[in-house]
């Protein structure tokens, strides 16, 4: 089991699904479910299937999320909002891989793996008496810590870009670029919202540019970089050549020549350039 730990909007399930992946379950399949948005009378059912009959309204039998997740990989989000009652009967499975039905007697084994995910602090929750420490050490065999996008560094601008590429596309505009002032107020952002937020302000951007270049404007950052100092020319025009540097090296892969020939420079002042700017092969 594997514990991933993230504020909201981290990409916890992406996490998850990457090392599903990954995994000897990989040709299962990946079943997730949010314990924070099924009611809790209904939870138990979800996860453990019911009989025909064991509650009003079960007019059939019906296998639950463990049951459909055998040979592959549970994913539980939010498991800091599982009830006492459902934690106890989780904890068994994760014992013994095996459970009952909601009104059922007979003993089902299961080889789901279970990973779990959840934006709370769960030590001080088994403190309070939340959640059962037990079943925290069960889940807590490998704890994965995602970090939140504001401290991610050069990340920020690496994933927005990947989404302006994607969007881009959906959104019939290829080829779209971030100007400068929006680079600059991608990285100077705290994202409260992190990757999600950032998905939104990418995506409502494409939509909204006007042109190949997608302004700090689009993304709504304006009051981003009203409250800093204005940038100057030398540190605009670095922005630019920056950027136009590490996207013609991506494009030839890194391979010098070609992309001075582009840029329609020599290659020593390419290396000047990339020394000027600090950019390296893992920039």
């Amino acid at each position: 089991p594997v514990l991933i730990l993230g504020e909201s909007g981290t990409g916890k399930e992406m996490v998850a699904q990457a090392l599903h992946r990954r995994s000897a379950q990989t040709r299962g399949p990946f079943v997730a479910i949010n314990c924070n948005t099924i009611p809790e009378n209904l939870l138990e059912s979800e996860l453990f299937g019911h009989e025909k009959g064991s509650f009003t309204g079960a007019h059939t039998q019906r296998k639950g999320h463990i049951e459909t997740a055998a040979g592959g990989t549970l994913f539980l989000d939010e498991i800091g909002e599982l009830p006492v009652s459902v934690q106890v009967k989780l904890l068994r499975f994760l014992q013994e891989k095996c459970f009952q039905r909601v009104g059922g007697r007979q003993e089902i084994q299961s080889d789901a793996r279970v990973l779990a995910a959840t934006n709370r602090n769960l030590q001080e929750s088994v403190a309070g008496g939340k959640f059962r420490e037990d079943l925290y050490f069960r889940l807590a065999v490998v704890v994965v810590k995602v970090p939140p996008l504001r401290e991610r560094g050069d990340d920020i601008v690496l994933v927005a870009k990947a989404f302006l590429h994607n969007y881009g596309i959906e959104h019939a505009k290829p080829g779209l670029t971030f100007a400068p002032d929006a680079l600059r107020a991608l990285s100077l952002h705290r994202w409260p919202g992190n990757v999600r937020e950032l998905q939104n302000r990418v995506q409502r951007a494409v939509i909204m540019a006007n042109g190949k270049r997608v302004t700090a404007r689009d993304l709504e950052l304006t009051d981003t970089l009203s409250s800093l100092p204005p940038q100057t020319l030398k540190e605009a025009r670095e922005t630019v050549e920056r950027e136009m540097v590490q996207e013609a090296l991506r494009r030839h892969r890194w391979k010098i020549t070609s992309a001075a020939m582009e840029l329609g420079i020599s290659r020593p002042t390419m290396y000047e350039l990339m020394e000027k700017l600090g950019i390296a092969k893992d920039s």
